[in-house]
């Protein structure tokens, strides 16, 4: 297909937006350190908010949403839609913790928490591990996605496509640090929202759909609606590895990268870029009430609607016959719909795609950058380097992880598959990164042993042939036997430095039966200590499930409108409103610095 001078016009026009922002912050955004990385500790919540959904609207997530709904139906999200109990939790008890811990980076946490030898090759590990690995894994998918897009809507070879997507973002990414990156994160998932609106109104209108009513009578759509599988018919596979197996372990033993049980990544990133804790809890609330509840829908109507088109990957496969067929997959029918689209419409779509790509490539590249630059360069390589010095190293570094990510993308089948392999790979860790807030227990030990362990467990359940096992079995049994390890070793291996804990509880005040010890030691020293046993620890795990409890009663209010059964949504508007009311009751009484 073509696309018309209307077209062009729209995506030359953001692209040039783009590029002037990093050019006008670039200005200051070079100056040092805090400044390029975490915007001088100044930054609003609902623009911070806002980055962060910007960022997860990757252009690989309507493929992932689509592929699941053709695949498992619309609750099959729940894969996905179970980590709001993680970010709930980030919400309400650990952005206030990060923000008041004032470490540069996430990975700059464990010489706070930890002591010695181990905390300092932890630190320089997950430097490696997250900042190259698990991020370029995940720009890999990005850019796998854009590769799809790019093929199907514009008839690009991988290579064009790379070499078109990625060229912008590396620039605006390179000169205006995290301030370009939230600015243009602003313009993108504004864009980004409109075209999926868009493109989802559009293809219900289609002759070869004929209406949103029509599509949902279908008897490819109908088996594919529930929102809450049916627990007489579906298989129990199925059913373990799409709802009860997110829902009641994933969401606290897995670690993926936007959905980190206890903050992690560009979340923890922007959590500390913000101007307080309230504006750091602030912006991880708004992040998690767009990305769970809001956002979603215009893919699931567009994954629906295809059904209709494109029944199955035959049909897929015959539509685009010059596709290879390593890329033809159930999440190519999100790009393979979109070919519909008018001129002008068209346009904006496919800017609003590679919005998507842009943003979140460039807070990857972005915050992989920093923890390299910080955790790896400055803290074992040049530990006197001057600020102008860690910029332009930083620079370096974003144009060096796009490169790579890039190259990994060409190696990459579907969105799905990678999905699921990253979770095996962080199975099991998620729960220490929780405890190790609460218990003085943990050690630097026993988080290396969860990530080897898990790490070594994901490659062999993958490749191993002496038990057939299915997805969740690998999850749950990875997660079993990391989690065991792990508390074995925090027993038996020596604690954390004392004044290294006592140090910890005086900045952060984490507050829980967990720290009874250190606080006894510590005496009156402890900040406050007319109020350290009355923790809001109960108050914030309230507030976290009250604000679980309306984001996901506002996903199914948001699927009954579309179902057109208006009295269950109003009934679930009305239990999302409950939700609302108990976070706005307790939110100022939480204890805010």
């Amino acid at each position: 297909m073509h696309l018309s001078f209307i077209d062009w016009t729209v995506m030359a026009i953001a692209f040039a937006v783009y590029v002037m922002i990093g050019l006008y912050v670039g200005r200051t955004a070079g100056k040092d350190f805090n400044s390029f990385f975490l915007s001088g500790r100044a930054m609003p919540w609902w623009l911070l908010g806002t980055s962060m959904v910007a960022t997860t609207f990757a252009t690989d997530t309507p493929n992932l949403v689509t592929g699941i709904v053709r695949e498992d139906g619309v609750f099959g999200n729940w894969k996905w839609w179970a980590f709001a109990l993680t970010g709930t939790l980030t919400v309400f008890l650990f952005a206030k913790l990060w923000r008041r811990s004032q470490v540069l980076t996430d990975v700059e946490f464990y010489e706070l928490r930890y002591s010695g030898k181990p905390a300092a090759f932890l630190r320089g590990f997950r430097a490696v591990y997250l900042g190259v690995f698990f991020n370029v894994m995940i720009m890999a998918n990005v850019t796998l996605a854009a590769i799809k897009i790019g093929g199907v809507l514009l008839g690009l070879s991988p290579m064009q496509t790379i070499a078109i997507a990625a060229v912008v973002t590396v620039l605006y990414s390179m000169l205006g640090g995290l301030t370009g990156v939230l600015l243009t994160d602003l313009v993108q998932f504004a864009l980004a929202m409109v075209g999926s609106i868009g493109a989802a109104w559009f293809v219900t209108q289609m002759p070869e759909v004929g209406g949103l009513a029509n599509v949902l009578a279908a008897p490819e759509v109908a088996s594919k609606l529930a929102m809450v599988p049916d627990f007489q018919t579906i298989g129990r596979d199925a059913l373990l590895t799409v709802f009860l197996i997110p829902l009641l372990v994933q969401w606290w033993s897995a670690y993926y990268p936007g959905a980190e049980p206890g903050g992690g990544g560009y979340i923890v990133q922007r959590i500390l870029a913000a101007k307080n804790e309230k504006h750091a809890a602030g912006a991880a609330l708004l992040f998690n009430t767009l990305h769970y509840a809001l956002r979603p829908w215009p893919w699931i109507v567009v994954a629906l609607c295809s059904l209709v088109v494109f029944p199955d990957l035959a049909s897929l496969q015959s539509r685009f016959p010059n596709m290879d067929s390593q890329y033809v997959r159930h999440d190519m029918a999100y790009p393979a719909m979109l070919t519909f689209l008018p001129a002008g419409l068209m346009g904006i779509v496919v800017t609003s795609l590679i919005a998507a790509y842009m943003s979140t490539m460039s807070t990857q590249v972005n915050w992989g950058s920093s923890v390299l630059v910080n955790d790896l360069y400055r803290r074992f390589l040049n530990p006197g380097a001057s600020q102008r010095r860690l910029v332009w190293v930083g620079r370096f570094t974003t144009m060096g992880l796009m490169l790579l990510a890039c190259g990994v993308a060409l190696l990459m089948r579907d969105a799905v598959s990678n999905f699921e392999i990253l979770l095996q790979i962080g199975a099991g860790t998620g729960l220490i990164f929780l405890v190790r807030w609460f218990w003085w227990r943990v050690n630097a030990v026993a988080e290396m042993t969860a990530m080897g362990v898990s790490f070594c467990l994901a490659i062999f359940l993958q490749f191993q042939t002496l038990i057939d096992l299915v997805s969740w079995q690998k999850l749950v049994l990875g997660v079993a036997l990391t989690t065991v390890s792990w508390i074995v070793v925090a027993f038996l291996s020596p604690s954390t430095n004392p004044e290294v804990l006592k140090n910890f509880v005086r900045r952060i005040q984490p507050g829980g039966p967990g720290w009874r010890e250190i606080e006894r030691q510590l005496g009156d020293e402890v900040a406050d200590p007319a109020t350290r046993d009355a923790s809001d620890l109960p108050a914030s795990i309230l507030c976290a499930l009250g604000a679980t409890l309306g984001i996901w009663a506002l996903i199914f209010t948001g699927g009954f409108i579309l179902y057109g059964q208006w009295l269950a949504a109003a009934g679930f508007a009305a239990i999302a409103a409950v939700g609302a009311g108990l976070v706005a009751h307790r939110w100022n009484k939480l204890k805010w610095r």
